[in-house]
C-alpha cells in the first residue's frame, strides 16, 4: 500500500497511514519493546530531580536501524504527591539534548528541560507536565525528521518515524504512566531538522498531537517542501503552535520562518491566539538558544489555565 497522496500537483507528500493509535486507542506493536534502565546516577543538569528522570532502552519493530535507541521520561514533582492524578505529555525530538550533558551532541550542552519544566511549573507559569525525549540514532536522523525525499540529500522517512512514535512510544508511555492521553493534552517539539517533523507529524495527525514546538525549523528542506503540505491544510485543524528563529541563523533561515507564519496566519491561525513567533536577535543555532527560550514555550503551550485533577481528561 502506498503511503503517499498527490497533495499538490508538483509534490508528493507522505501521509501516515490510518491507525487505531491516531484515534486516541491504546495499540503497541507486539515487536516492539522497552527496558527501564537503572538511575544513572550524578551527573544530569544541575537541579534537576534525578529520581523523576527514567531511561528506557527502546526497541522498535518499525524503524530498521538501530537496534535500539534511548527513551526518558521526566516527571513533575507532581506525579508522585498526587497519585491520583494525570498529566499531560510533551514529546520531544532529539531526546539526548534535553537533560543529560554527558550524553549530550556537544558535551555539557542541553535544553536544561527538565530544570525549566520545573521553575515554571513552580512559578505558576504552566501546568504540570511529563517530558518525553526520543534519542535520534546519529547517522539516521536526517532521514527520520524529514518527510520528504530531497532529489541531493536523501532522507524521507518521517513518516516511518512518525508511526513509531505514535503507534509504539505514546501507547508504551500511555500504558506506563497516568497521562492524559487525548490530542488537547499532547505536545511535540523539536529543533532544525526535529521541528521540520514536528510540523509534519502536527499537521498529519492532530488528533494525536495539537500542541507544536516549532524552534529553528528546516525549512529548506527538499525546497520547501513542508509549505504545500501547510497550505493544504484545509480545514484549519486544531493545532497551538509556536514558531520561533534566531537572526544569527541566517537571512535565509529567517526568511523560511517569517514565510512559514505568514502562511499560517493565512490558514487561519493568529497570532497571539493559537500561534506564537519569536525572533530572537542574535540567537544561534545550538542547544544553549534553544534552552534559553525553552520556557516561553512551556508557558505557550502547557499555560497554567486548567486543573486535570483525578482522572479528568
Amino acid at each position: 500500500m502506498s503511503h503517499f497522496v498527490e497533495s499538490n500537483p508538483a509534490l508528493k507528500i507522505p501521509v501516515i497511514p490510518s491507525h487505531p493509535a491516531y484515534r486516541g486507542a491504546s495499540c503497541q506493536t507486539a515487536a516492539a519493546s522497552f527496558v527501564r534502565l537503572p538511575p544513572e546516577g550524578e551527573g544530569a543538569e544541575d537541579g534537576a530531580s534525578l529520581h523523576r528522570l527514567i531511561s528506557f532502552r527502546f526497541h522498535s519493530a518499525l524503524l530498521p536501524e538501530p537496534e535500539e535507541r534511548g527513551v526518558c521520561v521526566y516527571l513533575p514533582p507532581q506525579y508522585a504527591r498526587e497519585p491520583a492524578r494525570r498529566f499531560p505529555v510533551f514529546y520531544l525530538h532529539d531526546g539526548q539534548n534535553l537533560f543529560d550533558g554527558r550524553l549530550s551532541y556537544i558535551p555539557g550542552r542541553t535544553w536544561r528541560a527538565g530544570m525549566t519544566a520545573d521553575e515554571t511549573n513552580e512559578s505558576g507559569l504552566t501546568e504540570p507536565v511529563i517530558l518525553v525525549g526520543i534519542a535520534n540514532t546519529g547517522l539516521r536522523r536526517m532521514a527520520e525528521y524529514t518527510p520528504t525525499r530531497d532529489f541531493r540529500m536523501g532522507g524521507g522517512d518521517g513518516s516511518r518515524y512518525g508511526r513509531a512514535l505514535i503507534e509504539e512510544i505514546k501507547p508504551f508511555i500511555d500504558r506506563e504512566f497516568r497521562t492524559l492521553t487525548s490530542a488537547r493534552h499532547t505536545g511535540l517539539g523539536g529543533s532544525s531538522l526535529g521541528g521540520l517533523i514536528t510540523l509534519y507529524l502536527g499537521l498529519q495527525c492532530p488528533n494525536v498531537f495539537s500542541r507544536l514546538a516549532v524552534l529553528s525549523p528546516s525549512i529548506w528542506w527538499d525546497h520547501r517542501s513542508i509549505l504545500n503540505l501547510v497550505a493544504d491544510a484545509k480545514p484549519k485543524p486544531e493545532l497551538k503552535i509556536w514558531v520561533d528563529i534566531g537572526t544569527a541563523e541566517g537571512a535565509r533561515h529567517v526568511r523560511d520562518a517569517e514565510l512559514l507564519v505568514r502562511l499560517l496566519e493565512r490558514q487561519g491561525w493568529r497570532l497571539g491566539a493559537d500561534l506564537a513567533f519569536l525572533k530572537v536577535v542574535g540567537g544561534v543555532h545550538d542547544e544553549e538558544a534553544w534552552a534559553a527560550r525553552f520556557g516561553r514555550v512551556l508557558t505557550f503551550l502547557f499555560p497554567a489555565a486548567h486543573d486535570h485533577g483525578p482522572g479528568g481528561e
